[in-house]
């Protein structure tokens, strides 16, 4: 697989991994401390995302962003694991050997 193929079908299983949120999603204690709405609305930006850069995505990944909600800004972050979440992932395109982990966050909390 070429480093093009590579980086599209790491895209592409991050795009379905966060726009799902199936599992493996966790909110750092200031989003948590958030009123329900307030997370659930927090969670619908992070699903819809799309305002991927070179600045915030420069290998084209499409694992970390950053927007504003409420007058917060708010941080979330895609990570590759082995199945047993010990390791990075030796191979992030394949998903029988990589589980997705995603991190959202207050920028402050970074």
């Amino acid at each position: 697989m070429s480093l093009d193929d590579q980086t599209t079908r790491i895209r592409d299983l991050n795009d379905a991994f966060r726009k799902s949120m199936a599992r493996d999603v966790y909110l750092t204690a200031g989003v948590a401390a958030l009123t329900a709405q307030s997370q659930e609305e927090v969670i619908r930006q992070v699903k819809t995302f799309d305002a991927f850069t070179g600045d915030n995505d420069p290998h084209g990944e499409h694992d970390f962003g950053a927007f504003e909600c409420a007058g917060q800004k708010f941080f979330w972050k895609i990570d590759a694991y082995d199945q047993n979440l010990e390791y990075g992932s030796d191979d992030p395109t394949d998903p029988t050997k990589t589980r997705r982990v995603m991190t959202i966050m207050l920028a402050s909390e970074y």
